[in-house]
């Protein structure tokens, strides 16, 4: 079952997010600690209005447990959903001059995370959590898809080739290069 996510299930969400954005949470958390960083991680996700809250949140349930978990959001509301991140990074450095990478543009409904947990891969879990995501885009009658994927990531790459999605640019963010790739729905 794919259902919403709740502010319950921080610790298997954020398990599957940190597992996947890696050093991209190093950077939001501010640490290389991971220990530091999934904590903060899932104090945000706990919490409403950034970019890795639970109101942001799907996850894909198995047997009762959160097995999958995809984060999406308009690009409209980028700037809003990284400002506590920010706000974060700044009181905890002192230094005003930091700044997030902007990941998705404002005329997309944007893929931030997808990720499933290694011992449920090659079941499609993937896909449903795909499927959700364009599902939930239609239903808020958004019709331009985004994500980044790293450009060393042949088989995400592939993957979301299949699905209809087509490089339409670079980005770097935290050190990683992506492309970002769109699709029309």
């Amino acid at each position: 079952m794919i259902r919403p996510a709740h502010q319950e299930d921080f610790q298997p969400a954020i398990k599957l997010i940190y597992s996947t954005i890696g050093k991209i949470g190093n950077t939001l958390a501010g640490s290389d600690d991971p220990a530091e960083v999934t904590g903060v991680l899932e104090t945000f996700f706990q919490q409403k209005g950034n970019r890795l809250s639970f109101e942001n949140t799907l996850v894909k349930e198995h047997d009762g447990r959160v097995v999958g978990v995809l984060v999406s959001y308009h690009g409209s509301r980028t700037a809003e959903l990284d400002q506590p991140f920010l706000d974060r990074l700044i009181a905890h450095t002192g230094d005003p001059s930091l700044t997030i990478t902007k990941e998705a543009q404002d005329d997309e409904y944007y893929l931030d995370t997808i990720a499933v947990s290694s011992e449920y891969e090659g079941r499609g879990f993937g896909r449903e959590l795909m499927r959700a995501f364009e599902e939930k885009a239609r239903a808020e009658e958004h019709h331009k898809l985004a994500l980044l994927v790293e450009k060393d990531n042949e088989r995400a790459y592939r993957l979301y080739e299949k699905a209809g999605f087509r490089v339409d640019g670079e980005l770097t963010v935290s050190g990683y290069r992506f492309y970002h790739m769109v699709k029309l729905i």
